[in-house]
């Protein structure tokens, strides 16, 4: 990420000494949002090594939400970068403001290339949200500023000056469609939904499906993080069960099909104890094996 920070923060300089120059708030609107990118890197990068850090007597899960957060924040701040631009963009229509064209298409072909490097950088990360994010947004950076380039071309072509402020609303509109996914997953994450791609139905219709399995009850998923989740569930079981060998089969149902890093499973018999009826919500059943030690999260 190192490197994606430094040639976005060079870029956007260029971007923002040309725009002040040419009057295109094409330019700024672009270098506005590519400073927001800068922010998201640095955010993404501080969370991930965060999420690194061994859990603690205080934090016992470990700092892994931190990624989650930070992409969160990230959204947010997109979403206000969109408010802005169109607020300024806006401005323009009413008051025509002439623009350089050939500074624009010099600058946006520069970006053009900066954004693609930088959006290969985060090719083999795509299984991280985090750094999926990250990827997704260079690369609408880069499609953002061939558009650019297009507006410059039409000025220079034409000498219509209000195709600079129709280009950055939507500049703003393509950071919006692109933020609004990430905006959902990362609220649905921070309330511990359960991930998208997981089927929460088709995971308690597969433990049930497992030999000497008679319910399953007190089903839970959630994000640990951005690229990991967790899950806990209550299995009642038939008395002449090797619960074992169940409890083996179980996590590793989950672990390989459904990609699950840390589950808790507990096996409880057909006669509970507590009061507890075999399927309920309730709690309180028969203790017997419950968890194997969580697996050591991927880098």
């Amino acid at each position: 990420m190192a490197i994606g920070v430094g040639l976005n923060a060079a870029f956007v300089a260029v971007e923002v000494a040309a725009g002040l120059w040419s009057s295109s708030l094409a330019l700024l609107a672009d270098a506005g949002h590519n400073a927001g990118d800068i922010v998201g890197l640095l955010l993404a990068w501080g969370a991930a090594w965060l999420a690194r850090r061994p859990p603690s007597v205080r934090y016992t899960w470990g700092l892994r939400r931190a990624t989650i957060y930070a992409a969160l924040v990230n959204a947010l701040l997109l979403l206000a970068a969109c408010i802005v631009i169109v607020w300024e963009a806006a401005g323009r229509l009413r008051t025509p403001t002439a623009v350089g064209g050939f500074a624009v298409i010099t600058v946006a072909t520069i970006g053009v290339v900066i954004n693609t490097l930088t959006a290969l950088l985060f090719v083999r990360g795509h299984g991280d949200a985090n750094v999926r994010g990250a990827f997704l947004h260079m690369a609408a950076d880069a499609a953002v500023s061939a558009g650019v380039v297009v507006a410059g071309v039409v000025i220079m072509t034409t000498g219509i000056t209000w195709i600079d402020p129709v280009v950055s609303i939507v500049i703003a509109a393509l950071i919006v469609g692109g933020t609004w996914g990430l905006l959902r997953e990362s609220v649905d994450l921070a309330l511990d939904a359960v991930p998208r791609g997981i089927d929460p139905d088709a995971v308690r219709e597969s433990l049930g499906g497992l030999s000497g399995v008679v319910a399953v009850h007190d089903l839970h998923i959630w994000g640990a993080s951005t690229s990991e989740t967790s899950l806990t569930a209550h299995l009642t079981v038939a008395a002449d069960v090797d619960r074992d060998a169940l409890l083996a089969a179980a996590h590793d149902l989950v672990g390989g099909r459904f990609r699950v890093s840390h589950a808790t499973i507990q096996i409880e018999g057909t006669g509970c104890r507590g009061g507890c009826e075999p399927g309920s919500d309730s709690g309180g059943c028969a203790p017997g094996p419950t968890a194997r030690p969580p697996r050591t999260p991927g880098p």
